[in-house]
This record gives C-alpha cells, structure tokens and sequence, in this order.
C-alpha cells in the first residue's frame, strides 16, 4: 500500500475541509496562491538539495514514484497543507482576537 500518499492525500483533503469549516477561505484569495509559488521555489531549493544529496530517501513501496526532480509529489502535497494550514490558522485566530 502506498501510505505516504494516502496520508499526503487526507492531508489536502483535511485541509480543504478546515479552511471551510472555519470559514477563513483562503483558496479565494489572490494573494494566498503568489505566497504559495514563493513558497514553491524555497521547496524546490531545501527539499530538492535535501532529496537530491541522499540525506532523505524514500522507500518505494510507500509513495507513488512521481517526482518533480528529485522531490516527491507527496511532498508538494505536504508541503500545500502545512503551510495552508498555518495560514488557516493564523487567519482564524486573527478574528476571534478583534
């Protein structure tokens, strides 16, 4: 079975489900998809170097094989939920402040 990707995948969904939940939304805002390419590229430089040199591997059974590079396709998903979620977060706990 392939965990890493299943677990990557109910992240994204869980994700989505948060966002409206607490009905922050932030999928429609314009600003939230430029942070995530800005995000995108630091991706491509610490987790390209981290995967590309060895110092992380992946065991094959766990995760899909599609890569971008040297970066597994899990880890954009990962990556789209961690940082989406602090966002959610923080945007949430913003209101309730004021």
């Amino acid at each position: 079975m392939k965990e890493y990707t299943l677990i990557a995948l109910s992240s994204v969904i869980l994700t989505l489900l948060i966002d409206k939940l607490a009905r922050v939304g932030i999928f429609k805002q314009k600003l939230f998809y430029l942070f995530l390419i800005i995000i995108l590229g630091f991706k491509f430089l610490v987790n390209g170097y981290l995967t590309g040199s060895g110092i992380v591997m992946y065991n094959k059974q766990f995760f899909l094989g599609i890569r971008a590079g040297s970066i597994p396709l899990e880890d954009f998903l990962f990556g789209f939920s961690m940082v989406s979620l602090g966002i959610i977060f923080w945007e949430f706990a913003k209101r309730r402040i004021k």
